[in-house]
């Protein structure tokens, strides 16, 4: 089967060429807008980061103070309770700003494939799948304008779906003619119909 990705026809060829780039284009901005909200969130990062940081530092620092407290005789143990407790709030300041840093790369990766989700389905179903219905059909049409013995259904189907005025520009009493079996009038059905795939009908030898 012969798959044709555009139109026989120059100006509907030249529309399908054209629809084809804006996609890309359309594709192309859309994760260029991903990746641009992704890193637009995942700098909130710094934030977690910094309060890492802070409360790490915090609980070292009491730690040590902690540690070196417990060594004076006697009011030692005692004066050191304080600075553990300090401590452990340091490190439970640590612990948020890791969870901090993870929500925050886990919503920019959120973020970011949510668009190119988006994009991708819009592009989806506003492009890809009539072009994969376009390709199909023209690669049916062909088939059937490649084989003479098919004119007649072709013919057939140009009477049951092409407008009124498509068909008297054929002829005024196209019906007639196509029961009558007129070769040309036949022809010209056929080439009406296969134009709506964009298949030119192929020239009589």
């Amino acid at each position: 089967m012969t798959v044709t990705l555009y139109s026989d026809f120059p100006g509907r060829r030249t529309m399908q060429i054209v629809g084809d780039v804006f996609a890309l284009v359309v594709l192309l901005g859309g994760i260029v807008v991903a990746v641009s909200l992704h890193n637009a969130i995942a700098a909130f990062d710094a934030i977690g980061r910094d309060v890492k940081r802070s409360g790490t530092g915090l609980a070292s620092t009491m730690s040590d103070i902690g540690d070196s407290l417990a060594a004076v005789p006697l009011i030692g143990g005692s004066i050191r309770a304080p600075f553990d407790a300090a401590s452990d709030a340091g490190g439970t300041l640590a612990a948020a700003g890791a969870d901090w840093q993870r929500t925050v790369h886990t919503l920019a990766a959120f973020a970011g494939w949510t668009v190119v989700g988006l994009v991708v389905l819009i592009l989806l179903f506003g492009w890809i799948r009539p072009r994969i219905t376009g390709i199909a059909r023209r690669a049916t049409a062909k088939r059937l304008a490649d084989s003479p013995t098919s004119m007649d259904l072709l013919a057939f189907r140009a009477l049951a779906t092409r407008s009124p005025q498509d068909l008297a520009r054929v002829n005024a009493d196209v019906a007639g003619a196509w029961r009558r079996g007129d070769t040309e009038v036949i022809r010209q059905l056929a080439a009406l119909e296969l134009r709506a795939s964009g298949v030119r009908l192929p020239t009589a030898g």
